[in-house]
């Protein structure tokens, strides 16, 4: 029995521990915008995003089986990507309706290219487009950057 209940804690002790870093309310309300790949940019998936945007969700059936897909994308997502004091669904917020004004990356502590962003239009939208592709790249470097040497 003790021996039982040791193995148990060792497991414990060694297992990963799943960071809920993205959530499945906002997967799912992205997911209504999600004929132009929303929560699939929003999950860390920025070439099916691309597809879904261009072909409307691959014409409605993509984007209907994501509905199902969504648990599954936000385990991943929770696996992929680091936790930290940046809040990864209010970055997307942010992004996705301020984008253009660098409000985002002012969030994320980047104030210089933020106030670029802000003279420019988001770099004339192409910085926008970049940051769709890479903002859960670019929020959990950052988190990796500010954990203490014991975390890395």
């Amino acid at each position: 029995m003790i021996c039982r209940i040791a193995a148990k804690a060792s497991l414990m002790t060694t297992s990963p521990v799943v960071q809920d870093t993205h959530s499945k309310t906002m997967g799912y309300l992205l997911w209504i915008f999600g004929f132009l790949g929303a929560h699939r940019f929003y999950y860390g998936k920025p070439v099916t995003g691309t597809i879904w945007l261009f072909t409307f969700g691959l014409l409605g059936i993509g984007w209907l089986i994501d509905l199902f897909l969504i648990p599954a994308m936000d385990r991943e997502a929770d696996f992929r990507f680091r936790e930290g004091p940046i809040n990864y669904s209010l970055s997307w917020i942010l992004l996705t309706f301020l984008g253009v004004f660098g409000i985002h990356r002012m969030y994320m502590g980047k104030w210089l290219t933020g106030l670029l962003y802000l003279c420019t239009g988001g770099l004339f939208f192409i910085g926008v487009l970049y940051d769709f592709w890479t903002l859960n790249d670019q929020i959990s470097l950052r988190h990796a950057e500010q954990a203490p040497a014991t975390q890395r």
